[in-house]
């Protein structure tokens, strides 16, 4: 069943109609970040760091080792001349997964250039997803702006073994993905803000007082249709009559444009939907593609960039400062637990109907990329079923390393599931919700030396434009 939007004209603006969700985060007492355990950690890192001046340090280790920074998730377990062991550290327990989370990684080894190393991440096997250390190989980059994979990345007995030999750099970052850090975020937004096609809102706070950046591009309200033709004759006009005859209503008079939201990066360790995001949010910049300018015509397109700034920035996997999964949050979204659900829900609320609603997540096991749409939603009908296999289609036509058929386990939802993004907005609006997810290895069918890249997840993001320009007439009735 449908529910009612909220009376509140579609084309206010969102940062007017957003003012009474971003005055619920006022009262909130901000958590800070969570303190590592003092032991002998700092300690042996600081004394570990002069080994690259040439001090030995006391255990002998002439390499340093930190995850003291953007992202960083790595605790120093065990140091020897040839031998790193780390553990991934854990996120605050989550009460709707039964657990507390950890598989994402990211840390430096200092000092270590050209000797032959092995870094073991000795507690791989317990982490949330121990099926997808299977082929993987970590990303490492001696510069933080190359990133390639280390195709000496075994995963042995519980613990994944990362053998460099030699050691590329004086200081060398390891991370499960290339990371997106959050002064990147930061800059997408200021440059996408700049455009004068774009508006700003903050829709509210995050629990560690970040901003939750919304980008919306075009202005709400009606779309016309382009010039049909440029003469004058009666052939002209009846050759474009001829071409507009078969048009549906909305396609041919045009009609009120539809609400369309992109979401990011829900689960903060599936850095590639950031990368996803530049991809998706430089070609609707671009004032010369043709399929971009279509599309803003036709449509006002919502765009949260980071959903979970807060678990980006303290290298968590699934979850946000509270270690709450965001995408288990959809139906009862609290200030308390999980505020960034609570503001975005509020702004769809806010902005009218949702048409089309695409979350943009990684997957740790499959070789693919894929979506997952509403199958198994209450009121999920057939018209909304075509409209996403009309999406998924036009996708893959875009996009190659998009495809439509694997895997085979997922695609439908539990029967009466709308606690995740795509079930709720597609329940909530009748409308069309999907996830998409992008592999953390690589795309089997189209398989390269260094695996799924930021730029391939660019790409895949750019190609979204064309799959949403296909299906916009048939977004609604």
């Amino acid at each position: 069943a449908r529910r009612p939007a909220p009376s509140m004209h579609r084309g206010s603006l969102v940062r007017t109609a957003l003012t009474r969700v971003g005055s619920l985060s006022s009262a909130r007492t901000l958590r800070p970040p969570p303190s590592r355990p003092p032991s002998a950690i700092a300690p042996r890192a600081v004394a570990m760091s002069a080994a690259s001046f040439g001090t030995a340090a006391a255990d002998g280790a002439p390499y340093g080792f930190s995850s003291s920074f953007d992202s960083g998730n790595g605790e120093l377990v065990s140091a020897t001349p040839h031998t790193l062991t780390v553990r991934m550290c854990e996120e605050p327990f989550t009460k709707a997964d039964g657990r507390a989370h950890f598989q994402w990684f990211h840390f430096r080894v200092t000092g270590a250039r050209g000797r032959a190393l092995r870094v073991v991440v000795q507690n791989a096997g317990d982490a949330s997803y121990p099926d997808g250390w299977r082929d993987y190989k970590a990303f490492a980059s001696a510069d933080r702006k190359h990133w390639r994979r280390v195709q000496t990345t075994t995963y042995v007995d519980g613990e994944l073994i990362i053998d460099m030999d030699p050691v590329p750099g004086d200081c060398v970052y390891l991370a499960y993905f290339v990371p997106y850090d959050y002064e990147r975020h930061l800059d997408l937004v200021a440059q996408a803000s700049s455009h004068p096609n774009v508006s700003h809102a903050t829709l509210g706070d995050t629990l560690d007082g970040r901003p939750l950046d919304c980008l919306r591009f075009g202005e709400p309200g009606r779309w016309t249709p382009e010039p049909a033709f440029a003469g004058e004759s009666p052939e002209d006009k009846a050759a474009v009559e001829a071409s507009r005859g078969s048009l549906p209503p909305w396609s041919r008079d045009g009609g009120a444009k539809r609400v369309v939201w992109i979401l990011g990066r829900q689960h903060p360790g599936e850095s590639m939907a950031s990368w996803w995001m530049e991809g998706f949010v430089r070609r609707l910049l671009d004032a010369e593609d043709p399929t971009a300018r279509k599309v803003l015509r036709r449509a006002v397109v919502y765009v949260v960039p980071n959903m979970n700034p807060d678990g980006s920035v303290r290298g968590h996997l699934r979850t946000n400062a509270a270690g709450a999964n965001l995408n288990r949050e959809w139906e009862n979204p609290t200030p308390e637990q999980s505020p960034e659900v609570l503001w975005t829900r509020n702004a769809m609320d806010a902005t009218g109907p949702v048409d089309l609603m695409l979350d943009v997540h990684g997957d740790e096991a499959e070789p693919y990329c894929f979506i997952i749409g509403g199958e198994g939603c209450p009121g999920w009908d057939e018209r909304r079923a075509s409209t996403q296999r009309a999406f998924k289609a036009a996708y893959a036509r875009a996009c190659p390393d998009f495809q439509t058929t694997f895997p085979l386990e997922y695609g439908t939802a539990p029967a009466g599931n709308v606690v995740t993004a795509k079930t709720q907005v597609t329940y909530r609006y009748n409308c069309v919700g999907m996830t998409l997810e992008m592999p953390f290895k690589d795309n089997v069918q189209l398989a390269q030396p260094d695996g799924w890249t930021p730029a391939r997840c660019e790409k895949l993001g750019a190609a979204a434009v064309d799959a949403l320009l296909d299906v916009l007439p048939e977004l609604r009735e």
